[in-house]
């Protein structure tokens, strides 16, 4: 990951907030604990000096409940480098609501049934 990021880089996503290469590679490392077959898609990009977004999807297979089902999680993160070309702050943006919380078994069904109730 030091190849990637900065001695201290931030990251940040709905569920986590790190500092430093071995918080941000603890954060990866879990990720790749929990799920199966995690991979980002990269469709687009925009790049302007230091920084850049990307436009991705997020794939991969629950290790727990539906574990068959390939599931995608769509969203953008916005990376800002260091001179040198390191990333120095990596922020993600996605709804975990809707691209996580409705796909979970229990939470999904009272996640969806308050999305309709909001919407009438």
């Amino acid at each position: 990951m030091g190849e990637f990021y900065a001695a201290d880089a931030r990251f940040k996503d709905p569920f986590n907030e790190v500092h430093g290469v071995p918080a941000i590679q603890q954060v990866f490392s879990h990720m790749f604990e929990s799920l199966h077959g995690p991979r980002f898609v990269v469709s687009h990009r925009i790049v302007d000096g230091t920084q850049c977004f990307l436009v991705w999807e997020f794939r991969f297979r629950f290790k727990r409940f539906d574990t068959t089902t390939e599931q995608v999680v769509r969203g953008g993160s916005h990376l800002v480098l260091t001179e040198d070309g390191l990333i120095k702050d990596h922020r993600d943006y996605w709804d975990a609501a809707e691209e996580l919380y409705e796909k979970l078994p229990v939470v999904g069904s009272l996640m969806r049934w308050l999305k309709q109730r909001a919407n009438t």
